[in-house]
């Protein structure tokens, strides 16, 4: 397998993640595309995936697939245990929402605060902003974090007993607040807690260590 990423960006984190999860990492091909020369929204990777986004996963046989979830789905069916998207359909359900809602809420509201109202990704890159959207979207990324602090409060992870594709979704939030400096409230305690437990997880220890290499 390929993927298309760049070493230290929240949204490639997530999948990066999910790899080491699925113990899939020695099996992966990185290839770099630089978020600030802005190489996602050249030509030639626009004709990879239309959105100009980035993760995108390639397969042996030239099957593209973007987005994260996706990705995460893919890559959780191949062994038959999809312990990152859910056994039943309870399971996949609860699951689906609850990335949805970390992605809506609190990880694209991030992005979009870091592409509107700080410099982003700088002037060639970021051909349009709106300071006055960016903030909105801080605050909401503010409330995202108190919904999940709140959630958290009465289970171990974010869509229930087991972690999951959801919790992944959370942690791309909280890399990408980190990189802009969005403090989490002090009184997410909750939320706190969950996170510096999810730093012991070994997947997410194997992503820091590629980061701290500054592998490609």
């Amino acid at each position: 397998m390929k993927i298309y990423d760049w070493y230290n960006g929240p949204y490639p984190a997530r999948v990066r993640i999910a790899l080491a999860e699925k113990s899939l990492l020695e099996r992966t091909e990185f290839v770099s595309v630089n978020l600030w020369k802005g190489e996602h929204k050249n030509p030639e990777f626009l004709r990879l995936n239309y959105s100009g986004t980035l993760p995108v996963l390639e397969l042996d046989d030239g099957t593209l697939i973007a987005e994260c979830t996706a990705i995460t789905q893919y890559l959780d069916a191949l062994d038959g245990n999809p312990v990152l998207t859910g056994r039943t359909p309870i399971e996949q359900g609860r699951i689906h929402m609850l990335t949805k809602r970390a992605e809506i809420e609190f990880l694209d509201a991030v992005s979009v605060y870091f592409h509107h109202a700080t410099p982003g990704l700088g002037p060639e890159v970021e051909l349009y902003q709106n300071a006055e959207w960016g903030m909105r979207m801080r605050d909401k990324a503010v409330r995202g974090m108190r919904y999940f602090d709140n959630l958290l409060l009465d289970q171990p992870f974010v869509a229930g007993a087991s972690f999951s594709m959801a919790d992944i979704a959370v942690l791309g939030g909280m890399i990408f607040s980190a990189l802009v400096e969005l403090e989490v409230p002090e009184d997410c305690t909750a939320l706190r807690e969950w996170h510096a437990r999810m730093q012991q997880r070994p997947s997410v220890q194997q992503w820091r260590a590629m980061v701290e290499r500054g592998e490609p």
